[in-house]
């Protein structure tokens, strides 16, 4: 398949949360197309973040598409409430669900609640081939390159083959990465099909955040060009 256009989203976990409208316009102009935003219960995952009223929030100050990841136990049940928050990309974990027909069942929900892009997220450890059945029914694989739970991590290479195999099995939607995701791992993640790429504190973190978002698209359009 051709390359992609890369897609920069920045972390939102990473910004200080203090000033968080006024880090949104900062990413944004530093060029971000998406704004990434994670949701854990403190159940799914050891940690708890936010919930649909700061996405509200969040989405009211922000001009590019919010990039919703749910590392929840239950997506269905708060599909309506984070559609209406203004998530344009909803993601949800294959571990959450025990069968293929609950997985789908999710994903009916997403599209109910009037989600333009459905994604499924699978963790490191868990094999690629527990999303195949569903890949003509999303538009966006995510692929964990860190445990959930907690930003800082370093990425883990392995789970570069999985970003292959979609490719080998023919899926043209978004393959997200994230975890770990920088200016040495970057060019990695692209080569294997990435075109979505999460940034947390290599993005919120760099000196100058224009020029790491530049730094970004550069490296991962020239990896595309390879691929």
């Amino acid at each position: 398949m051709k390359p992609q256009p890369i897609t920069i989203s920045p972390s939102l976990l990473s910004c200080d949360f203090g000033r968080i409208a006024d880090e949104v316009g900062r990413v944004e102009q530093a060029g971000a197309d998406w704004l990434h935003v994670d949701v854990m219960d403190a159940h799914f995952v050891p940690n708890l973040t936010i919930g649909p009223p700061v996405v509200k929030a969040i989405h009211q100050a922000a001009s590019v598409p919010l990039d919703v990841h749910l590392m929840i136990s239950e997506p269905a049940r708060y599909a309506a409430d984070f559609a209406k928050a203004g998530a344009h990309v909803l993601t949800f974990h294959i571990e959450v669900t025990d069968s293929l027909a609950q997985a789908r069942e999710v994903i009916r929900t997403f599209r109910d609640a009037g989600i333009e892009k459905v994604g499924v997220s699978l963790n490191p450890d868990t094999p690629i081939e527990s999303v195949e059945d569903l890949l003509g029914e999303v538009e966006l694989v995510l692929i964990m390159s860190v445990f959930p739970g907690f930003g800082g991590q370093s990425f883990i290479a392995d789970v570069l083959s999985k970003t292959r195999w979609l490719r080998d099995q023919g899926f043209e939607g978004h393959v997200e990465m994230d975890g770990g995701v920088g200016l040495d791992t970057l060019s990695a993640c692209v080569e294997a099909g990435a075109d979505v790429l999460v940034a947390g504190s290599a993005i919120f973190g760099a000196p100058d955040m224009q020029e790491r978002i530049s730094e970004f698209r550069r490296l991962g359009e020239a990896a595309g060009c390879r691929s």
